[in-house]
């Protein structure tokens, strides 16, 4: 398992950086670089790796997450490179959670403009590129994933987590993996 990159990823808002916090407690150290610091939106981090935004044009920090947990979203996911094993924790949210609580993100960086698409039209969008994401994670024959629903996983994440373990190859710390999740942080409830 230390040459197997484990990529957690997701929709924005889906539970991705709580995922890494996870991952890390159980002890797979996360490649993360801190340049986005924790806010009001992600109080506990949001563990993300800034050279990951330059796929598939930057690739050659893929040595560097063997054995270790990288955040890439999901429009990026499908630009991984073959030449690696990949262990994807893939996060499930509902979507009108995630449609909320992007909305209020970008309220409160005061970037969100009025006009947009509908909810309903984003859900469409959304739904059918998670789709599109999982029809091409199912043909990556280097790749393996396991969803996780963010929804279930804080209402008890007991029986998620030895799940998580046994997909990762085992031997994680359970009990820590446990103490992460913390349900006053679940805030867009639909």
């Amino acid at each position: 398992m230390s040459s197997t990159i484990v990529v957690v990823s997701g929709l924005p808002r889906s539970g991705t950086s709580m995922m890494m916090k996870m991952l890390e407690a159980g002890g797979i150290p996360p490649l993360a670089d801190g340049v986005r610091e924790a806010d009001d939106d992600n109080p506990k981090g949001y563990y993300e790796f800034e050279r990951v935004k330059k796929l598939p044009d930057d690739t050659d920090w893929l040595p560097e997450a063997e054995g270790k947990a990288v955040k890439i979203i999901t429009q990026l996911l499908m630009k991984l490179p073959a030449g690696h094993e990949y262990r994807v924790v893939f996060m499930r949210r509902k979507i009108d959670e995630i449609l909320a609580s992007q909305k209020k993100m970008l309220i409160r960086r005061g970037t969100y403009k009025e006009g947009g698409p509908s909810d309903d039209r984003m859900r469409d969008i959304m739904l059918k590129h998670v789709d599109q994401v999982f029809m091409w994670m199912d043909a990556q024959p280097n790749l393996e994933y396991l969803a996780v629903n963010y929804n279930e996983m804080l209402a008890d994440p007991a029986p998620t987590v030895p799940r998580i373990d046994e997909f990762l190859g085992g031997g994680l710390d359970t009990d820590a993996m446990l103490t992460v999740v913390d349900p006053s942080l679940y805030r867009q409830r639909k």
